[in-house]
C-alpha cells in the first residue's frame, strides 16, 4: 500500500523532529507500507515552487520506495512546462494549494492545471489541511480548501484525477454528494483525519460513500503514521475485509 500524504523538510510554524527521507523509509517499513507519495513541506509557502521541487528531487534519489509529489503553481510562468519537466523526471503526482495562493473555487488558473494534469495521466493532489484549528499556528492564515474547491475541479474534464488528502467527514459528504457519479469516481480521499471510534465516521463514510473512494494517507511527519493504521484496525467487524484503493494503481511507473 501506497502512502499518499507523505513530505519531508522543515514546517514553519514548529519543529518536526526528523522530517528527512531515510527516516520517512524506516517508518514506512515499519507500517508494512510499500512507498509513498512525498511533498516537500515549505513549498507550499514559497512563492516560486522550483527551487523547492529540485530540493525534493535530490532528496529522494537515493530511495527509490519514495516518489516525488512536486508542486505546481499554475499562476507562475511557465508553470505548464515545469509541469511536463517534472512528469518527465517520474513525478507520482502532482502537489497545488489553491488556498494559500489565495485563489477561489472557480479560479481559471486552477482549472488550467487539472486539465493539464488530465491530459499527462498524472493525479492531482490537494490538501485540504496541514492542522486543525487547535493547533494550528495564528500565523498560519490560509484557511481549510473547501468543498467547492474541490467539485469546482472534479467537474473540470473527465480525464481529472484527484486525490484529497486531511478532509473531515463534513468536507467529504459535502463534496461527494455534490457531484455525479461519473465525477465521483474520480476522486479519492485519505482518511487520516476522519474519526474512528466513538463517533465511527469512517465506518459510516465506507458504507455510504464506498470503500473504492479511499487511499491510503499517514501526513508524516505532522501527524502520527499510526492513525491510520488504527483506523482501520478499529472498524466493526463487518467491514474489517473492506478493500481501499492502493494509490500505485493511480499513478503507474513511467
Amino acid at each position: 500500500m501506497i502512502d499518499v500524504a507523505a513530505y519531508i523538510g522543515p514546517f514553519p510554524f514548529r519543529h518536526l523532529p526528523h522530517p528527512d527521507p531515510d527516516v520517512l523509509v524506516r517508518v514506512l517499513e515499519r507500517e508494512g507500507l510499500s512507498g509513498a507519495w512525498v511533498g516537500y513541506l515549505p513549498s507550499a509557502w514559497q512563492r516560486d515552487p522550483a527551487p523547492g521541487n529540485a530540493a525534493l528531487f535530490a532528496a529522494l534519489a537515493p530511495y527509490p520506495t519514495l516518489r516525488a509529489a512536486p508542486v505546481i503553481r499554475p499562476d507562475w510562468p511557465d508553470w505548464d512546462r515545469s509541469l511536463r519537466t517534472v512528469v518527465e523526471q517520474g513525478a507520482a503526482a502532482i502537489r497545488a494549494y489553491p488556498m494559500h495562493w489565495g485563489m477561489g473555487p472557480h479560479d481559471p488558473s486552477m482549472r488550467a492545471l487539472a486539465l493539464a494534469c488530465g491530459q499527462l495521466d498524472v493525479p492531482l493532489v490537494l490538501t485540504v489541511r496541514f492542522e486543525d484549528l487547535r493547533q494550528r499556528s495564528p500565523l498560519d492564515v490560509a484557511g481549510d480548501l473547501t468543498a467547492a474547491h474541490i467539485r469546482s475541479l472534479a467537474r473540470a474534464h473527465e480525464s481529472v484525477r484527484l486525490v484529497v488528502t486531511g478532509a473531515g467527514r463534513e468536507t467529504l459528504e459535502e463534496t461527494h454528494w455534490g457531484l455525479t457519479p461519473s465525477e465521483q469516481q474520480r476522486v479519492h480521499w485519505d482518511f487520516a483525519w476522519i474519526w474512528g471510534p466513538p463517533e465511527d465516521h469512517f465506518a459510516h463514510l465506507l458504507r455510504t460513500v464506498g470503500a473504492e473512494r479511499f487511499v491510503y494517507g499517514t501526513h508524516w511527519p505532522l501527524r502520527l503514521t499510526q492513525n491510520s493504521r488504527a483506523n482501520l484496525d478499529l472498524l466493526p467487524p463487518d467491514l474489517r475485509r473492506v478493500g481501499i484503493v492502493d494509490a500505485a494503481s493511480l499513478a503507474p511507473m513511467r
